[in-house]
């Protein structure tokens, strides 16, 4: 008998077997028991979720000589034949290859026939986007009005490219990408069935690289037993695909937070030549501060996607930035893997984007020197020099960069004195760190400081500059009029 690969040997043959995707199983077996069928449905999702698998089973729940039922026998002839794809009444078609007029137009001669065997004619279209525009025009009306005994399943992974006139005659099934967890649990399931040693973190390699799609893992594992033997450990998935070891990420992107930069490009340089692809690297970056951001907004919503291991390395390095500065890093990194698709030369874009991202972590956010004048002004120069996050690399930049503004503020008994000492000072480091904007900020003067909000005056002929820095601000901004004069607190992350 000729090997059978694991995706066909082990594809779902009963509701209850599909991975993942219980909101579907859930509604179609309802509506099997209910006597609730409607006479079209789409499948909607990424490759390998199992669309055209559920199309089966529901063909076989249908035509099940013990059905209807949501529990087919998978015994009978009518089961049997369904599952080896050579029934008389379950009709597969790939639209990819029978697009055309003229095939439609066969398959609407045909729905009229009543079936051999079963209950029901079922016509399964595969990638039903792939029909041409009159094809799709043609199928219309027979997807409309079928006769009584045929139920057409359409699979797709591009719904957006379907007519809508088609959309709207189906009940439409999304199937979502399967859980990282999920997909390791049913390796692993596997592998004890056919008597293999599959590690762990080889499991979580293998569903990481999968991206959702059960199909694709359980294919990259018969890869690996070819490789390797009966034996797999997560060196092997690594080396066989080119992948990034979860832990290699974690302590890059911790090197980065830590303003690394000499360690973390080493680390960088040593993947390099390792022969890791620095497309995939990059795309593991930023999936993994994907992670870490949604790790600090709901540490609980990642139980089905991360494992342990990445759970706490995520608990470890949460602390070390706030919110927006991590959206700002994902940012660039997005910006940057745009760049490396069309580069020939990936490394140079990816090294600039690692010293980019940890130049951003430096520097100090004109957020961040108001809420420090603030402290001082009510007489906290603790909270002032620790700035918002005490525990975080922020702390160690403000007493870096404003110890003489601390001091001098914290001897005054009344800091709202030293307004223009402040600015001075604020004025100095804008012209270091932002010089293509200090004659802007050279027009301005300081009128005090109100809340949270350090206001500044502008003449009256400068009202295009004020205007200009305003719409930069990416915090709070206040505008009001003082004294007929337009002033402006210019809280901006990129004006500092």
């Amino acid at each position: 008998m000729s090997y059978e690969v694991f995706a066909r040997k082990y594809r779902p043959q009963t509701f209850d077997d599909i991975v993942g995707q219980t909101h579907v199983t859930r509604t179609l077996k309802n509506a099997v028991e209910q006597n609730r069928l409607a006479h079209a449905y789409l499948f909607v999702g990424p490759r390998g979720t199992g669309k055209t698998s559920t199309a089966r089973i529901l063909a076989k729940a249908l035509n099940c000589r013990h059905g209807p039922t949501v529990a087919p026998c998978g015994k009978c002839d009518n089961c049997r034949e369904i599952a080896g794809g050579n029934s008389l009444d379950v009709i597969e078609l790939d639209a990819a290859s029978n697009r055309g007029i003229d095939d439609v137009r066969e398959l609407r001669d045909n729905v009229r026939y009543a079936p051999a065997k079963g209950r029901f004619k079922i016509y399964i279209i595969d990638e039903v986007h792939m029909l041409t525009k009159e094809a799709a025009n043609a199928l219309l009306k027979t997807l409309e009005e079928p006769p009584k005994h045929v139920i057409f399943c359409l699979a797709t992974t591009e719904p957006e490219k379907l007519p809508i006139t088609i959309l709207s005659r189906c009940q439409r099934f999304d199937l979502h990408r399967i859980a990282t967890n999920l997909i390791a649990q049913q390796l692993q399931s596997i592998a004890t069935k056919e008597k293999l040693t599959l590690s762990a973190a080889a499991a979580h390699a293998i569903a990481r690289g999968a991206e959702g799609g059960m199909r694709d893992a359980e294919s990259m594992l018969d890869q690996l037993v070819a490789f390797c033997g009966e034996k797999i450990e997560e060196a092997d998935v690594l080396n066989v695909f080119g992948f990034t070891s979860q832990q290699m990420v974690a302590d890059f992107v911790g090197r980065i937070l830590r303003g690394e930069t000499a360690d973390a490009l080493a680390l960088l340089h040593e993947q390099c030549e390792a022969g890791k692809d620095m497309m995939k690297l990059m795309s593991d970056t930023i999936a993994y501060l994907r992670d870490l951001l949604v790790f600090k907004v709901k540490p609980d919503a990642l139980s089905d996607e991360a494992s342990t291991e990445t759970r706490a390395a995520f608990a470890e390095q949460a602390p070390l930035l706030e919110t927006d500065r991590v959206l700002e890093i994902i940012d660039q990194f997005a910006a940057a893997e745009g760049r490396m698709k069309w580069a020939p030369n990936k490394k140079l874009h990816f090294e600039v984007a690692v010293i980019r991202a940890i130049q951003t972590l430096d520097q100090t956010t004109l957020d961040e020197v108001i809420d420090n004048l603030n402290a001082l002004r009510d007489g906290n120069p603790v909270a002032a020099v620790a700035g918002r996050s005490p525990g975080s690399k922020k702390a160690d930049v403000a007493r870096a960069r404003e110890p003489t503004i601390t001091k001098s503020l914290a001897n005054d008994p009344a800091p709202t004195t030293d307004v223009n000492e402040i600015w001075g000072k604020v004025v100095a480091q804008i012209k270091t760190r932002r010089p293509f904007i200090k004659s802007w900020i050279e027009e301005a003067h300081p009128l005090g400081v109100s809340g949270r909000n350090f206001e500044l005056g502008f003449p009256n002929d400068q009202r295009m500059v004020m205007e200009h820095l305003s719409s930069r601000a990416t915090g709070e901004s206040a505008c009001r009029k003082v004294e007929g004069r337009a002033t402006d607190c210019a809280r901006s992350a990129g004006d500092v």
